[in-house]
């Protein structure tokens, strides 16, 4: 008997089905991936909202390929001092035993203050802790992993240099969440970079040991000088001074560099480092007609100086308006600009600089570890 066979049908619809059923399963995979990584990105929902829904909208979303690039790297990728998702505890972890031991035999406490040189050429970081004479002692020296660039200061953006100068890092400033295992900011620019219309963001000391503008540590390194800077926070330090030197200032290494572009900046910053050694105590850095000025005659004025001004004594000098408190119940003062753009920032800079465009993605997306050239200034 021979069976009737059912017409076959076409197989322009087969493929047409097949089609759609593959359109329909991959929207379905794009929706759970996207939906996946907001997840992870719960912490910073409130950054990429926004973001996440006009990519997921069904009406037209038009973005330049620049813009669009970025907001895929805001998801998927983190900077030098950000990371998405902590993987570990190591910013609570203790100060290890055997350097709780090297303080207690150097007479020194856990939460003593601390002070931070740094040596490019030497690649080496050094920590010294406060006794209670008042003055600092050298504690324990770091080999640096890797630092990018050449000696000499960092100048912009994107030029991948390690920087030099005096800097101050807070509390605030501290990252326990890195995608670099554990960092802190070191500050640039400062009062100084900025007088000089320099440029870049995020130049931290880290773990990783991978550096693009940072000075990079070891993960079990970096775990340590960690411990050490959160124990003398938590001993009531506000913040502590960070020396960033192109190598030890002796009269041998300044002679052997007298050719260098950079000598008469270095002469500045051998100053300060002449200053702690005669002294054992940080000096007080300002800043004024564009330059360092260490332990100046008006170290402790009680009035701002514009670091691209004249010094205080000098023809000319104004001291810099200060924002007047509020003087009547409720109302804002009035903002000055001047003080907004040269005011010593390195407290809250992170929060006051978050944002790129109407898009509110975090500054530090473009730090030198990402290769972020000129994306902080919008240039695509």
């Amino acid at each position: 008997m021979v069976k009737a066979r059912l017409p076959r049908k076409s197989s322009l619809e087969q493929t047409n089905r097949a089609c759609k059923f593959k359109a329909t399963e991959n929207s379905r995979v794009l929706d759970k991936s996207v939906l996946n990584v907001l997840s992870k990105l719960e912490k910073h929902k409130e950054t990429y909202t926004k973001t996440a829904k006009a990519l997921l909208a069904p009406k037209p979303f038009f973005m330049p390929k620049a813009k669009l690039s970025i907001v895929f790297a805001a998801l998927f990728l983190s900077a030098c001092s950000q990371t998405f998702e902590p993987t570990s505890n190591a910013a609570k972890n203790p100060i290890p035993k055997a350097t709780q031991e090297l303080l207690l035999k150097k007479g020194m406490r856990i939460s003593a203050p601390i002070f931070i040189r740094i040596y490019k050429k030497e690649s080496e970081l050094e920590i010294w802790k406060q006794k209670d004479d008042g003055l600092f002692y050298p504690f324990k020296s770091y080999p640096i992993c890797n630092w990018s660039g050449k000696l000499g200061p960092k100048l912009k953006q994107g030029d991948k240099q390690a920087p030099e100068g005096f800097y101050r890092v807070s509390r605030g400033q501290m990252n326990p969440n890195s995608k670099f295992h554990l960092s802190f900011n070191l500050g640039y620019p400062n009062q100084y970079d900025r007088s000089l219309n320099r440029t870049g963001a995020n130049l931290m000391v880290h773990g990783d040991c991978k550096s693009a503008g940072c000075y990079a540590m070891t993960d079990a390194l970096v775990e340590e000088i960690y411990a050490i800077a959160r124990e003398a926070f938590d001993g009531g330090q506000k913040s502590f001074d960070v020396h960033a030197y192109p190598f030890r200032m002796t009269t041998k290494n300044m002679e052997k560099h007298r050719r260098s572009r950079w000598i008469k900046f270095w002469r500045v910053l051998k100053t300060g480092y002449d200053e702690f050694e005669q002294t054992r105590i940080p000096p007080v850095v300002r800043v004024c007609e564009r330059r360092y000025h260490v332990n100046p005659a008006f170290a402790n004025v009680n009035f701002q100086i514009n670091p691209a001004g004249p010094c205080p004594g000098s023809p000319g000098f104004r001291p810099m308006r200060r924002t007047p408190k509020l003087t009547i119940a409720g109302q804002e003062p009035k903002r000055d600009p001047i003080q907004e753009v040269l005011r010593d920032t390195t407290d809250d800079r992170a929060e006051r600089d978050r944002g790129f465009d109407q898009l509110s993605l975090p500054d530090d997306l473009f730090s030198e570890d990402l290769g972020g050239s000129s994306l902080r200034n919008g240039v695509y």
